[in-house]
């Protein structure tokens, strides 16, 4: 760590420093702020998608023994990508969910069972919510890791960068008062020897 200087420059620079920290202290809080709440919001859609898709299974149990049947239900359609956009919370960008985009291959309708059409419908369904939260849970790991490092920077300005600063700039005001006095008595004693001479040269 450098040694601090005791000097006017050091002063000023040291006191801009405090003035930059201070005005940049309420920003970093108040995105700490906005992270909690809206991480807050994806652990409450989280939860909401689990009981979602509980809901769900247990409403599928009328289906089990048809999806027991082999017809091959998952020959007829598959994932191909699941669609997201990008949405800004305190200024990071997150994924935002948009769709599920599926794969259909034809099937002959006369030879499937009745059942097909809404047993793969369910099973669309299904992979939505889990999408969803897939993508919810990247939201909460974004926000999260953001909110660890916005922090580590209001602690770093509350604990350390302002409390430093503060002290440099007392320790120079005094050091500087001490170099005004001491000037000052230098000055009266410089004085007082030239009036000597005066008064012996007289």
């Amino acid at each position: 760590m450098a040694k601090l200087k005791l000097t006017k420059n050091e002063l000023k620079k040291q006191k801009e420093a405090l003035k930059m920290f201070v005005r940049y202290l309420p920003t970093l809080q108040l995105k700490k702020q906005q992270l909690q709440t809206e991480i807050g919001k994806i652990n409450r859609t989280i939860r909401e998608l689990d009981q979602q898709q509980e809901t769900f299974l247990r409403g599928l149990e009328q289906w089990v023994d048809v999806f027991a049947e082999d017809i091959g239900i998952e020959n007829w359609f598959k994932i191909n990508r699941i669609v997201t956009d990008t949405g800004n919370i305190a200024g990071i960008d997150i994924p935002v969910y948009v769709t599920v985009e599926f794969d259909e291959q034809e099937y002959d309708l006369m030879r499937t069972p009745l059942w097909v059409d809404a047993g793969i419908g369910a099973c669309k369904e299904y992979i939505q919510l889990k999408a969803k939260q897939l993508i919810a849970q990247k939201q909460q790991e974004i926000l999260q890791e953001e909110l660890r490092i916005t922090s580590q920077r209001v602690n770093l300005f509350e604990k350390v960068k302002i409390p430093h600063t503060k002290e440099h700039i007392r320790v120079i005001r005094i050091a500087l008062g001490d170099l005004q006095t001491a000037e000052v008595v230098r000055g009266k004693i410089a004085k007082k020897k030239l009036l000597k001479k005066q008064l012996i040269a007289a």
